[in-house]
């Protein structure tokens, strides 16, 4: 993930002319203090589209020029891409910079996980899962044997045929609010959607009377922090556990886990670089997305401690509970979002605590939202603080929103400028359907 200081070299660096590169690439040494008699070491992936391998190649010939090294890992996921340099850059002990070594940990740790709650072999737990048509159906594919004993999934959208996020996958299904097309889905059956490039995913089924329920980010750091928090106190250790979310969050989930599951809730602006910069600050840092796209951080501190309390613990329940945090640290890919490590966390946790998607989906009911987009002349017009939730400019805009707020119960509104096209995004919930906006000027 790009340290936020190196987003104005990147933006320098792409919109240099060919005959200015030399010059920037020296400027951005000379600012970042790079020492250039150091080897520079490249990781390298790809995915299934077709102008992949071209743009891999054009990196690997970049890097050749200029006389760097590089390891090519071929088609891999993204967050499995950032796993293979996290592996790199702790020279090992975060884990094997192979495929194989990340299928093995992620597989061994699940299997540890659920291994008291195996049964026999006609008890397999089965998920649908929808790939995308993207990467994600080759890796899903490829590990699928590891966790066979424990997880039997059967893969849609895998890409043999169909378009890439084409009315499928975790942003169709979210956006839309309805099943992927390519999957069948039967009353009651436990679903979850990929993104095209494996970083995020969203659970969704259908009730015996065919009304499509999505279970979004929001309920997914839910159930994540509330057996995080569970394992906590039966260990008996005061580690401080933090959820991080966006402005986006949903209401009723903010409010289950601060007023019933008593965790911390913090909020930042929208991009995963906040979030996974606040969670960094918790020996515990629990964050996603809405859009499904999140992960769990533990500090070295923490992890230190929870592995040592599994040699040292004699109560067995104890001992029981931090072996489980042990593997679930094991679970998660830290590096980055990880649909596919995201994917087995969340199955040994409904296993463990042996809860149907029904019964996850009524932890708490999400309160009515709409989003919209607005086109405006110019969306520097408008700005925010206090993660985007509060308008600053233009004057008065503020206190309109809080205006309407005010008239409906358990309400909230904002808006915020995209940070890409012009455009104002306007956020609204309530405890009841929220009306439809009027024309909006800006």
């Amino acid at each position: 993930m790009l340290a936020p200081s190196w987003e104005e070299h990147a933006t320098c660096l792409a919109n240099a002319e060919e005959q200015d590169m030399p010059r920037v690439l020296m400027d951005i040494s000379v600012k970042a203090a790079v020492n250039l008699q150091q080897d520079a070491f490249i990781v390298i992936g790809r995915d299934t589209r077709p102008t992949s391998e071209k743009l891999s190649q054009s990196v690997i010939d970049g890097v050749t020029v200029l006389e760097g090294q590089f390891h090519d890992y071929g088609l891999v996921t993204t967050p499995q891409l950032h796993y293979m340099v996290y592996c790199r850059n702790t020279s090992g002990q975060y884990g094997e910079a192979t495929l194989e070594g990340y299928y093995q940990k992620l597989s061994k740790a699940f299997m540890e996980l659920t291994k008291q709650t195996l049964c026999s072999e006609d008890e397999y737990r089965s998920l649908k899962v929808d790939c995308a048509n993207g990467i994600g159906a080759l890796k899903l594919k490829e590990m699928e044997h590891y966790v066979s004993q424990g997880l039997s999934v059967q893969l849609f959208n895998d890409g043999t045929k169909g378009k890439l996020n084409h009315l499928c996958g975790a942003d169709f299904v979210k956006s839309h609010q309805k099943p992927p097309q390519g999957m069948e889905m039967k009353s009651n059956e436990r679903c979850c959607s990929f993104d095209g490039d494996a970083d995020r995913i969203v659970y969704h089924y259908l009730d015996v009377d065919g009304h499509f329920h999505l279970i979004d980010g929001d309920k997914i750091a839910t159930l994540i922090s509330s057996f995080l928090k569970e394992l906590l106190l039966e260990i008996g250790e005061s580690l401080n556990i933090g959820v991080v979310q966006t402005a986006y969050a949903n209401g009723s989930s903010t409010r289950y886990l601060e007023e019933v599951m008593k965790v911390p809730v913090y909020c930042t602006k929208t991009g995963v670089k906040h979030l996974h910069h606040k969670a960094q600050e918790f020996d515990i840092g629990v964050y996603f997305e809405a859009n499904g796209h999140g992960t769990v951080l533990f500090s070295k501190a923490a992890e230190t401690k929870i592995r040592q309390l599994t040699k040292e613990l004699e109560d067995e329940k104890r001992k029981a509970a931090a072996k489980m945090l042990e593997n679930v640290i094991d679970l998660f890919n830290q590096a980055a979002g990880d649909a596919i490590s995201d994917m087995l966390v969340i199955e040994a946790i409904l296993t463990l605590k042996d809860l149907t998607i029904q019964q996850w989906d009524a932890l708490y009911m999400d309160l009515p939202n709409r989003q919209l987009k607005v086109k405006v002349a110019d969306r520097q017009v408008i700005s925010t603080t206090d993660a985007e939730r509060q308008v600053v400019t233009p004057p008065g805009l503020q206190e309109a929103i809080n205006d309407l707020v005010k008239k409906y119960k358990l309400s909230r509104a904002f808006v915020r400028p995209s940070g890409t096209e012009d455009v104002v995004r306007v956020y609204a919930e309530a405890d009841s359907q929220v009306r439809k906006c009027g024309p909006c000027t800006c």
